[in-house]
């Protein structure tokens, strides 16, 4: 195998002031710890925060200074997320460069947290980008990995490793750890799943391998995390099945026309039964009390 090690770096985000300074100083220490790493990824919304006060406009300062640090180290970046204005709208965006300081893809998260994320527009186009001579990456961002059609889409498209700057500040993160799991054994692909600090989240990123194993789960703390991959672990899954078992991939391929429920003009009355995409509140806990004791009332 060709080695080709990818850093995640888990750090403590600020919602009111630029991290941007402070992701170029962790760079530079994980470039000098770790002179082998050829790509590093960082936590959704990093730079600027989860405030969509700070969004910038693209191309602009941020890429450029982390191009000019991508072509410093030689490496692949992508620098997590930021919060892109454009024409009156404003996107989750990711930005992927190249070692040699271009910009070479821009992926917009297709799901935003609705209804929390509010104001973010979604993107529509998936994202994959060829690293020469190691394999195909695919980008998900946070909350698309909620909807599994999204990681089985870019592995159709050939991704062998799926980076997943993430954001995740809530008592979700157990269940996000499973779903990691899940979408790496399904996809028979590596996937990086990388959360910040503070107000960027509350840490525990992961790693896992093409059998849907924890390579490496983090902690609550500011981590540098290198994780060397072989991309024939996920030729050979893909090949012989996950742990020589199951072949989803394949299967899926065989019986890939028979999921009626995502035929254009299908009808989903169930779905729409579920009613709006809404808050919790309490005047809907109240809502629910006085159906329960009106239930009651009608049964005795």
């Amino acid at each position: 195998m060709k080695p080709f090690t990818i850093a995640g770096i888990q750090m403590k985000v600020s919602a009111t002031q630029s991290n941007l300074e402070m992701m170029k100083l962790k760079l530079d220490i994980a470039m000098n710890i770790y002179p082998s790493v050829q790509m590093v990824m960082f936590s959704e919304l990093c730079a600027y925060g989860p405030l969509t006060y700070y969004a910038q406009e693209f191309p602009g300062v941020f890429e450029s200074e982390m191009q000019a640090m991508a072509k410093k180290y030689g490496i692949w970046l992508l620098p997590g997320t930021v919060f892109e204005k454009s024409e009156g709208k404003i996107y989750n965006t990711a930005s992927i460069i190249n070692p040699q300081g271009e910009v070479v893809k821009r992926y917009r998260k297709m799901f935003p947290f609705y209804p929390y994320e509010e104001g973010v527009t979604p993107g529509n186009e998936f994202c994959l980008f060829d690293v020469p001579e190691v394999g195909r990456f695919g980008v998900s961002i946070c909350y698309d990995m909620w909807f599994p059609e999204t990681v089985r889409t870019l592995a159709v498209m050939g991704a062998e490793v799926i980076l997943h700057p993430t954001m995740t500040g809530t008592m979700d993160r157990e269940i996000e750890r499973s779903i990691d799991q899940t979408m790496a054994a399904v996809n028979q692909c590596y996937f990086f799943d990388i959360n910040g600090l503070d107000s960027g989240g509350i840490g525990r990123s992961v790693v896992c391998g093409p059998d849907g194993r924890v390579l490496y789960e983090a902690g609550a703390t500011e981590e540098i995390i290198p994780i060397e991959i072989n991309i024939e672990r996920v030729k050979r899954s893909r090949e012989l099945g996950v742990l020589r078992l199951g072949q989803p991939l394949k299967s899926f391929r065989d019986h890939m026309g028979d999921f009626g429920i995502y035929q254009a003009g299908a009808e989903h009355p169930y779905l729409e039964s579920l009613g709006e995409l809404i808050k919790p509140t309490k005047l809907d806990n109240l809502t629910a009390l006085k159906q329960k004791e009106s239930d009651i009332q009608f049964k005795i």
